[in-house]
């Protein structure tokens, strides 16, 4: 899953994404609205983390734009201003959640990911199965034929997307935009060696993870 952060502050920004990153998720960072405003038009985000006291464009600025030309991306604002009239405005102008500084990562993470699930309407979205392999999203914990797997959380973050697209090839430009937070380049080879670590892991007897020549990966249930 994908994220934008919109923070100023460097401090903040840093612990925002490194913690997000560590859960799993590819991130995008923007230091000011303009800047941010392109991207939330044209990435297909899963949810974004927008600081309101923003230069050049405010947050509650461009998420109104965002609002306006059709992006329905989750959005929780962030602010040092903690008033019911600061909340109100955040959310009538289109955000979703409003978290007031200073504030611990584990409630940022829950909100988002609560964000996430009312987005895409599902009533229970943190447990995947595929055959014997089972993915918990909640406690970050995966199984296969019951017995517990440790993986770290790029691995994590791989699976999750193969186990989400499930009998569907994904390209490894599809993983690179999902999993890394960089534009793809033909040249790379990170998303093999990812593979291959998770592979050697969850599909030793490789019956599960596919490689799909010149296209990507499938994950098929065994």
């Amino acid at each position: 899953m994908r994220i934008l952060v919109v923070e100023d502050d460097n401090k903040i920004a840093s612990f925002v994404v490194k913690g997000l990153q560590q859960s799993g998720f590819a991130v995008d960072r923007c230091p000011d609205g303009e800047e941010a405003l392109p991207q939330a038009l044209t990435v297909n985000y899963d949810a974004a983390v927008v600081d309101i006291m923003l230069p050049k464009l405010d947050g509650i600025s461009l998420v109104r734009q965002m609002r306006a030309r059709g992006v329905k991306t989750p959005v929780i604002f962030l602010s040092a201003r903690a008033t019911v009239d600061d909340r109100v405005q955040g959310l009538q102008a289109g955000g979703d959640d409003y978290l007031t500084k200073p504030f611990a990562f584990t409630e940022l993470l829950a909100r988002v990911q609560a964000l996430i699930r009312r987005a895409s309407q599902t009533t229970e979205p943190t447990r995947l199965v595929a055959g014997d392999l089972e993915l918990d999203l909640l406690d970050r914990s995966v199984r296969r034929a019951g017995e517990a797997i440790e993986l770290q959380p790029r691995e994590f973050a791989l699976l999750e997307y193969l186990m989400r697209n499930v009998g569907r090839v994904v390209t490894k430009t599809m993983i690179l935009e999902r999993v890394w937070d960089y534009s793809f380049d033909p040249q790379t080879n990170v998303v093999d060696v990812l593979v291959h670590r998770v592979r050697a892991k969850v599909d030793p007897e490789k019956r599960r993870i596919h490689t799909i020549r010149g296209v990507g990966y499938v994950l098929k249930p065994n």
